[in-house]
């Protein structure tokens, strides 16, 4: 089957005011919009059409989770990652970000700290504060030269431990910085956390887009079975199917101690999953292989596009993303904006209108992250743009 990942598709909807889109309602018709992660392509065709027939239904009253889909991702699961899980490690609820604040609520005691390294998906850094909790840092290691990969510091996420530390916030595959973590990086991690008897919830909503030709993910708690006890691992097809807006995600949970925690804190804090979400997440997981070929694919090609866009502005780099759709740009040396004020998110947005994700959302200002999940006609519009800034 031929999946078509080039044509634009009309996002502002002039004629449908009552579908309005974060990504492209944020800023005005002017600026083209390169920042959340929300991918421009149809979502698949297979999904599209389970959706309509439960549309065709009528009725859309309070679901279930049905056991299809719990034998769908233990499938996917074993299958994917090697990696066989069990039905009823699995609590869905409507996405990662609710379940982050619902870990520190279920696991951890006000006052105890809940750490993460930066930088990192802006709603990690507000867990803590929005709950009640201690929020801990470290920063990651830099790349040693422009281009390079970023770096595990252990040393430093060590550093920042103290007696109040309970909870890890961990995100593997990596947001922004695109990072496979290695499995020699992991081990430090893992050897760390059983040292200081943490409790980790690993965000691992990318790792089904590794660009990098025949790489495979392998969940933490998979990796290192003695964590699993003390993990909870997040997955949803959100970002590789581009279903967000369906609002469906997985915690998988092998520990019953743990995982009946986890269980107490959702009643009557989060609502059911979206029944439309359940459809398109069975169907995504159980159907969209070719898709998801096709799009990584596409998505490989874009990230090549970039890099060597990238490699003439004078003062810019980036780390070449190992997975997922997002490029993390490092813009504090970039010659192109030497000339003007302001953080260089603001700058683009105002000189060349492009929005991109300001890198002090993530924990640190002189970056931006821009979003390559989108057209390549659209892709090459944003970076003639760019060009008009930092090529100098």
């Amino acid at each position: 089957m031929e999946f078509d990942f080039a044509t634009p598709i009309e996002r502002r909807h002039p004629d449908r005011g009552e579908w309005p889109s974060q990504k492209w309602h944020r800023y005005d018709a002017s600026i083209l919009p390169l920042w959340v992660a929300d991918m421009d392509f149809r979502s698949p065709p297979e999904v599209v059409e389970a959706l309509r027939q439960r549309v065709d239904h009528g009725v859309f009253g309070y679901g279930l989770v049905p056991d299809s889909l719990r034998g769908t991702l233990c499938e996917w699961s074993a299958r994917e990652y090697d990696w066989p899980i069990e039905p009823e490690w699995q609590l869905w609820l409507p996405g990662v970000v609710p379940a982050l604040h619902l870990a520190s609520l279920a696991l951890t005691e006000p006052g105890e700290g809940v750490l993460t390294s930066t930088p990192i998906y802006p709603p990690f850094l507000k867990v803590a504060e929005r709950t009640g909790r201690l929020a801990q840092q470290a920063p990651l290691g830099e790349p040693v030269a422009p281009g390079e990969p970023w770096r595990l510091d252990l040393e430093a996420l060590e550093a920042a431990i103290t007696p109040e530390t309970r909870l890890l916030l961990w995100c593997h595959p990596h947001n922004p910085t695109g990072r496979v973590w290695r499995h020699e990086e992991l081990a430090g991690l893992a050897a760390l956390v059983e040292r200081h008897d943490l409790l980790v919830v690993s965000d691992e909503l990318h790792c089904d887009l590794l660009l990098d030709e025949g790489a495979a993910h392998r969940p933490l708690a998979a990796a290192f079975p003695a964590l699993a006890a003390r993990t909870i691992t997040l997955w949803a097809p959100s970002k590789t199917f581009n279903l967000a807006g369906l609002t469906a995600a997985c915690a998988v949970i092998s520990d019953a101690a743990l995982r009946q925690r986890f269980a107490a804190a959702m009643r009557g804090l989060l609502p059911d999953v979206n029944v439309m979400g359940l459809v398109a997440a069975e169907v995504a997981y159980g159907q969209c292989h070719a898709w998801r070929q096709a799009l990584l694919e596409t998505l490989r090609g874009h990230r090549q596009t970039l890099s060597e866009r990238i490699a003439a502005w004078p003062g810019a780099s980036m780390s070449v993303p190992q997975s997922t759709y997002l490029a993390w740009l490092d813009l504090r040396r970039a010659e192109g904006l030497a000339r003007y004020r302001g953080s260089p998110q603001r700058v683009l947005m105002e000189q060349a209108g492009v929005a991109l994700s300001d890198g002090a959302d993530f924990g640190w200002p002189g970056f931006v992250r821009l979003n390559f999940g989108t057209t390549a006609s659209q892709l090459e519009e944003a970076l003639k743009r760019l060009d008009t800034v930092l090529k100098g």
